[in-house]
């Protein structure tokens, strides 16, 4: 049975906290309001689709020609996880992102240089998909699946972007304790 309990939380944390992907989101629509930085964040989900093709094929590769690296890659990636926690855990700095051009292929040629999704496709691959399933249509399913789930958060980001830091301000504490938790739960919950 596919884990969801851990594979979602797990997901949905990563792609929401800050990163590349929603800071610059963020900052354009903040500077060219939302309908005019659609273009850039279809270009996010064009170009993190292609990475997350990518890592799928690096992991299905890694793992037909080293199938005991599996029980290695669970542990990097319940390792990235429990990372992931301590630095949810730990005061963040202020996320500011210079200008960019805010175009498709700007947030398109993003992905291929950010490190934090490429992580995170081949940790979900990994940990939670390969060891389960190894059909194509599936695993370009799960691929979308994570792409995806980027790009509404960037959407988010980019539309609620004051709302998301006065929540923050407000809660942020609390909301930090609560993610951290669930990436641990995440970590753990691999090896079962």
């Amino acid at each position: 049975m596919f884990p969801w309990t851990a594979f979602l939380p797990y997901v949905l944390i990563v792609a929401s906290t800050p990163g590349p992907n929603n800071i610059t989101s963020m900052n354009n629509a903040a500077q060219k309001g939302f309908r005019r930085a659609l273009p850039y964040n279809f270009g996010i989900l064009a170009g993190f689709f292609c990475v997350m093709i990518l890592c799928t094929v690096f992991s299905t590769l890694l793992f037909a020609l080293v199938p005991r690296i599996q029980f290695a890659m669970k542990i990097l990636g319940a390792a990235y996880m429990l990372y992931l926690a301590l630095k949810t855990l730990l005061p963040s700095k202020t996320h500011k992102v210079k200008n960019s051009n805010g175009s498709f292929i700007a947030g398109a040629a993003l992905q291929f240089v950010n490190p934090k999704i490429m992580i995170y496709g081949i940790t979900a691959m990994t940990s939670f998909i390969l060891p389960r399933y190894t059909s194509i249509p599936v695993l370009i399913c799960f691929a979308f699946f994570l792409a995806f789930n980027g790009f509404v958060f960037t959407l988010c980001w980019a539309g609620f972007g004051s709302l998301f830091s006065r929540i923050f301000s407000e809660h942020g504490k609390i909301l930090n304790v609560i993610m951290a938790l669930l990436l641990v739960y995440c970590a753990v919950s691999i090896f079962f």
